[in-house]
């Protein structure tokens, strides 16, 4: 799990736009790490009030997953493409979409 923000970079060195997509970034890891850690949690529990809850905040956390990437890909035009290269890829690999 996260405690420590994953940057290893020279922050200094970086332009604003740079910091700010690693910023993105590092939130967009710490929330799926969320993700799975309560996932996790919710398969090994056989309280169905706490494994409600536990899936229920997993789903919120993805909804944060979409807004921190929403923001990195208004701002991080390679990326939207190297996206767009990795969903042809799988398309062309396995015919899904």
């Amino acid at each position: 799990m996260l405690s420590k923000i994953p940057i290893k970079e020279d922050l200094s060195t970086m332009s604003k736009e740079q910091v700010n997509s690693e910023i993105l970034r590092a939130a967009i890891i710490a929330e799926l790490d969320a993700v799975n850690l309560y996932e996790q949690l919710a398969a090994m529990t056989p309280d169905k009030n706490i494994k409600k809850i536990l899936l229920d905040v997993a789903k919120e956390e993805k909804t944060h997953v979409g807004e921190f990437q929403a923001l990195l890909l208004n701002r991080d035009k390679e990326q939207v493409e190297e996206l767009k290269a990795g969903k042809e890829e799988v398309k062309e690999e396995t015919g899904e979409e």
